[in-house]
Order: C-alpha cells, then sequence, then structure tokens
C-alpha cells in the first residue's frame, strides 16, 4: 500500500521594493533617532522618502508590495480577517503639503526606519563615509520592506529601511542641518559687528562688562 505525501509549498510573500528616484526628508540614516511616535522611546535609524506621482513603475512596484504585506497580515497576524481601520503607509503629499512643505507637492510619501544602520552608496555602488553626502533634501534610491504589524490595538503596514543609494544632490529639506558655509559671510580677523567698542550695541556697560552681573546668579 503507497502512502501519498502530501508536500506543502511555503507563500512567498513579495514585499521588498527598490524605488525609483525620490528624495530624503527628515532623514536620520547616519545615527540612530528617536521619533516623537515611536515605542519605548527607541532610536531607530529612520527617513521619508517621498517619490513623483507620475512615476508609475515605483507606484505599482509599491502597491503591490502594500497588498502582499495586507495578505500576509490577515494569513499569520489578523486572524483571517482584514482590518476595518487598516493604517497604511503611503500618504499624500498634496494634501500635507501645507504643513510639509512645497516640495512635498505631486508626491506621494512614507516613512522608513530600521534598527541596523542601513548600507549607504554611491551611484557606483562605493560605500559612502561622509556624512554630509546624504542629508534631507538629496535625491535617491532606497531598499525597502513592507510589513504588517499588529501592536496595541493597531493593525496596518509599516516600511522597513534596507538601503540607500544617492542619486543626487538637492536643496535641504526637513531635518536637514544647515551649513556654516551657508550661514555666514566671511569676516577678516579684526572684524567686529561693534568694532572695537565693546559698549558699542547696548550690550555692555561703559566699563566693557555685561549687564547681567555676576553670571553665577544663573547657576541653580
Amino acid at each position: 500500500m503507497s502512502t501519498n505525501e502530501t508536500t506543502k509549498t511555503k507563500t512567498t510573500f513579495q514585499t521588498k521594493v527598490v524605488t525609483g528616484k525620490g528624495r530624503l526628508s527628515y532623514a536620520y540614516v547616519w545615527e540612530p533617532h528617536v521619533s516623537e511616535d515611536s515605542e519605548n522611546n527607541e532610536a531607530k535609524y529612520s527617513t521619508s522618502f517621498l517619490f513623483p506621482k507620475d512615476d508609475k513603475e515605483t507606484v505599482i512596484k509599491i502597491k503591490a508590495a502594500i497588498d502582499a504585506a495586507i495578505e500576509q497580515g490577515v494569513q499569520k497576524l489578523w486572524g483571517g480577517k482584514m482590518p476595518a481601520n487598516l493604517k497604511r503607509p503611503v500618504r499624500d503629499g498634496d494634501k500635507e503639503a501645507d504643513e510639509k512643505g512645497e516640495d512635498y507637492k505631486g508626491h506621494y510619501f512614507f516613512n522608513a526606519s530600521t534598527k541596523k544602520a542601513p548600507e549607504i552608496v554611491d551611484q557606483k555602488r562605493n560605500p559612502i563615509i561622509d556624512e554630509d553626502e546624504v542629508y534631507s533634501g538629496c535625491y535617491a534610491r532606497i531598499s525597502v520592506n513592507f510589513y504588517p504589524f499588529n501592536k496595541n490595538g493597531n493593525k496596518g503596514v509599516a516600511v522597513g529601511l534596507n538601503n540607500i543609494q544617492k542619486w543626487a544632490d538637492g536643496e535641504p529639506l526637513g531635518g536637514a542641518r544647515s551649513k556654516a558655509e551657508d550661514d555666514f559671510d566671511a569676516l577678516e580677523s579684526s572684524d567686529s559687528p561693534f568694532g572695537d567698542d565693546p559698549t558699542a550695541g547696548g550690550i555692555y556697560d561703559k566699563d566693557g562688562d555685561l549687564p547681567f552681573g555676576d553670571t553665577d546668579e544663573f547657576a541653580a
């Protein structure tokens, strides 16, 4: 008597996406950062990613990955049912441009994060070491993974950040730190906004002392 063996095939969910050209915003990709909505004040590497609405290839790939993550959630996390108030990761930049800024217009965006530092490379896939090279506002493409979650009664799809490839420089966006060379004009070594008189400008008294008295008064 022969025994029929049933082979179970494992379902593969295609949730990984390599995006097209977009921009980083609120990029904390060199050092982990505690975001306002983080759980347990856990620091993570993170960035927002803006991608053009007319980048149909990226839009299609992301939609398919979200659908796959939802199916994964239904099968493994949500008891076989689609949640009534499913939280989706992609947001409409046109609807949030008043708050986020004009650069969000014409774009979709999502937030991605990871506990592990992402690999960051240039166009030729060489590692980037200089932290000034990758910042909020630069153009890049990123590798991400969409996944379902079920935490504290909230159910939805989130985005894990894998790696970053810089595409080009861009104007700074949210979270970008300005450079000193952009903030200041060059000064001669003897230049002072008050000239040679330390009492000019109303900051110092006639003896050249600060008008606060003993600064120890402010030490608590």
